[in-house]
C-alpha cells in the first residue's frame, strides 16, 4: 500500500512548538491546496472516495480520527493522532475517515487544486480502475 506516516520536525522553544510544511522539502510534492475538516458530528464517516492522481498528506493538528485505507488488495486502519505526523496518501487508495474525536481538526495538504474529475466516488468503479 502506498501510504506511510511522515514525521515532521518539531521546532520551537520553551514558549511553544512549531511545525513548518515546505513543498518538496518535508512534503514530497508541490503544495497547491490546503483544507481542514472540523466540527465533525459523532458517528459521521467522511471520505468514501479515491483519487486518480492527487497526492495528499493528512495531519490531525488537533486530537484524532481513524483512516480506513484500501488499495484493492490490502486494507489498513491507521490512527494519526499527533500534530507532528502526517499520513501520506498517493496512488489509487480508497479512503474513509471515522471516529473523529470531538475536538479533531484534520488538515489536508494536496498536490493539486480541487478537480471533481479526479475523484472516484463509487467503490466498484474504484476496483475496476485498478484492473
Amino acid at each position: 500500500m502506498i501510504c506511510k506516516l511522515i514525521d515532521f520536525k518539531i521546532m520551537g522553544d520553551e514558549r511553544s512548538s512549531l511545525i513548518a510544511l515546505e513543498e518538496n522539502n518535508n512534503t514530497p510534492f508541490d503544495i497547491k491546496r490546503v483544507y481542514y475538516i472540523f466540527g465533525t458530528k459523532s458517528g459521521v464517516r467522511r471520505g468514501f472516495h479515491a483519487h486518480k492522481d492527487l497526492k495528499q498528506i493528512a495531519i490531525c493538528v488537533s486530537a484524532s480520527c481513524k483512516f480506513h485505507l484500501d488499495d484493492g488488495k490490502n486494507k489498513n486502519e491507521i490512527l494519526p493522532d499527533s500534530p507532528n505526523q502526517g499520513l501520506l496518501i498517493e496512488g489509487l487508495i480508497w479512503r474513509e475517515m471515522y471516529d473523529f474525536s470531538p475536538d479533531c481538526v484534520l488538515m489536508v495538504v494536496a498536490s493539486e487544486y480541487y478537480d471533481n474529475d479526479d475523484y472516484i466516488k463509487d467503490y466498484e468503479t474504484f476496483l475496476k480502475e485498478l484492473e
